[in-house]
């Protein structure tokens, strides 16, 4: 019989909406103000800090709505912004160092709702505020510490073809190295050439010397390397502390923007940045002499760094492995239940950390956490000068030769074996960064934003709902209750996607999914006219319409979906925005025009003797 649906082919429309509704039902409860505790480099809230907030606010007389410690933090919730900031200042003045207190937004989900992975969409900069920064890459330490790089890879290279040399040192923008003879300067020439071709290598014979300085080509190649490389960790970093939905990308050659929608606390944003720096592996100088070197007399291959806790330790000064060269990091434990750090190099970092511990089996190994902090000051150049502030965060025995793998012990607790594994897997900046320029988007101007872009689509939704009404009679009630149920769909499958930010030009590709819903039940309702206008029976004309339609219908949805797709594919920032809604929304609108349509259709009009349609 025509037109009609089977059982399974209706409900599976009715699951499919149910189910969007139902992941959609999130965003129907907001955000609560809230404040996050945290412990720093390891430290985790407990109960013990717990108690003291409640302590401290009930002192303040400051009302909370909830408090739980979950996964070492502590979040409490607020009814209001004027007692979360009263809140976080009493925190800030009263909680140890050890603790960061920060302002956050808190999805009100129930738990019923969060457990079945019910989340609310993530709002972009432009809709939930935020902060906006542009930060500035030290391109100079960056050829410095490519040069150093360099050094250390000549002294390598020689001592493996057993070419004597008396030094190889940065001087002059290059790197000399000395020798005692002319057979070994020309050995080292022939070698050098041959695997540094970008390099401008010079001899003098009559000083035994080499001179090495880098080509225009190099240096602009270290530059832009340096530069895709913090935008990458800096994005990597900002992740795994739990920003959600950063922007992180170029701005002309030395410059990174990054966007952190829904950071209210301005301080907050800068110490996730600020936390970016760079790791370093280095030997500990076990033959040096601790004493002299806290009076001053420090070796002179040596350098005396401290840990956290102002423990001193003597390290050599030649860098085995850099952090740039890592790329995975997991916390766990060891045979014997001790925390650990279990470490990936790519192949470059596996050779050089075999080449310089298959000599040193048995003997202490630090990881020294290094962190560059402007000083406000420029040098001749243009450039921030920055403050090098060096801290020993793990000192751990080499058992074996280690390789492209290898794991560090020695962490005092699993709380800061993960949050090593976290700043070795975020990655080294190649360079240092600093701020430069900020702004902040205030909630107020996101608030206005949502609340305009609601009303452009229900003022779109309410006249396309009249006109089908006006005009099409009771299908056009039908292709409404599909336009609502693809508005639901959209908003379900925005919550569900993890990289699905909803922003201002989001909100209009939902307005113009709005518009381009009906267009799919206009041809079909008009290719129904025209079937019974020719004298075919109104479940021929039903059947016909759907079906003669389809072709044109696929066709359009799908030329207007590659180009949101490649809008998305080169776009950036809020043209992604506008192309991910538009792409959900073509796909959810052909469902419910179509196939849900159909439906209701089948359910009402389907397999009846009928001498008039409503439409």
């Amino acid at each position: 019989m025509l037109n009609k649906y089977p059982l399974w082919k209706t409900l599976m429309v009715v699951f499919i909406v149910a189910l969007g509704a139902l992941y959609a039902t999130p965003n129907l409860y907001g955000e609560d103000p809230s404040v996050q505790v945290s412990g720093l480099r390891g430290v985790e809230a407990n109960a013990a800090t717990l108690d003291t907030i409640k302590v401290q606010l009930a002192a303040s007389n400051i009302d909370f709505d909830s408090i739980a410690l979950e996964n070492g933090q502590v979040l409490t919730r607020f009814k209001n912004t004027e007692d979360q900031l009263k809140a976080r200042d009493v925190l800030d003045d009263n909680l140890s160092k050890k603790y960061s207190v920060a302002l956050s937004l808190t999805p009100a989900t129930p738990d019923w709702l969060a457990a079945i992975g019910g989340t609310p969409m993530k709002k972009g900069l432009d809709l939930s505020g935020g902060v906006s920064f542009l930060m500035e890459v030290n391109m100079k330490e960056a050829i410095n510490k490519a040069r150093i790089g360099m050094v250390s890879d000549f002294r390598g290279d020689l001592r493996n073809e057993k070419i004597r040399y008396r030094s190889v040192k940065e001087a002059n923008n290059g790197i000399v190295v000395i020798f005692r003879k002319v057979a070994d300067l020309d050995a080292a020439e022939s070698l050098l050439k041959k695997r540094y071709r970008d390099l401008l290598i010079k001899t003098d014979d009559d000083k035994l010397t080499l001179t090495v300085k880098m080509t225009e080509q190099k240096l602009k190649e270290i530059r832009d390397y340096a530069l895709q490389q913090n935008i990458t960790i800096i994005r990597n970093r900002v992740n795994e502390l739990g920003v959600a939905e950063p922007l992180v990308q170029r701005q002309g050659k030395k410059h990174i923007v990054i966007e952190l929608p829904g950071i209210q606390d301005t301080a907050k944003a800068k110490e996730i940045l600020n936390a970016t720096a760079t790791i370093e592996f280095r030997l500990v100088d076990t033959q040096g002499d601790l004493a002299n070197a806290l009076n001053g007399r420090i070796p002179a291959n040596s350098i005396l760094l401290r840990d956290k806790d102002g423990k001193p330790t003597l390290l050599k000064k030649r860098i085995m492995l850099t952090g740039d060269h890592i790329t995975d990091a997991k916390s766990g434990f060891d045979e014997y239940s001790r925390p650990q750090v279990n470490i990936s190099l790519d192949s470059a970092g596996g050779a050089k950390m075999s080449n310089g511990t298959k000599s040193n089996i048995g003997k202490p190994m630090a990881t020294v956490f290094i962190e560059y902090k402007p000083t406000g000051k420029r040098d001749a150049e243009g450039n921030l000068i920055f403050e090098k502030v060096q801290e020993i965060i793990s000192v751990a025995t080499i058992q074996s030769r280690l390789g492209k793998s290898f794991r560090i012990t020695g962490a005092g607790s699993p709380a800061e074996a993960h949050n090593l594994a976290l700043l070795l897997r975020a990655g080294a900046l190649i360079a240092p960064i600093t701020i430069v320029e900020e702004r902040t988007v205030g909630p107020t101007l996101g608030a206005e934003n949502v609340r305009l872009g609601f009303e452009a689509i229900l003022l779109g939704f309410a006249l396309v709902f009249i006109f089908m009404i006006i005009y099409y009679r009771a299908f056009g009630v039908v292709a409404n209750l599909a336009l609502a149920a693809n508005l639901v769909l959209i908003i379900g499958i925005m919550s569900l996607i993890p990289g699905a930010t909803l922003t201002l030009p989001g909100m209009a590709g939902i307005v113009l999914t709005v518009g381009m819903a009906v267009d799919a039940n206009v041809l079909i309702f008009e290719r129904i006219r025209e079937e019974i206008r020719e004298g075919k029976t109104i479940q021929q004309a039903i059947h016909q319409g759907y079906d003669a339609a389809f072709s044109t219908i696929i066709d359009a949805n799908i030329t207007t979906l590659i180009a949101a797709v490649i809008l998305y594919a080169i776009g950036t920032g809020p043209v992604k925005g506008f192309a991910i809604t538009l792409s959900i929304g073509i796909i959810t609108s052909m469902f419910t025009s179509v196939i849900g349509t159909r439906a209701v259709v089948n359910a009402i009009w389907g397999g009846k003797r009928l001498d008039k349609l409503p439409i």
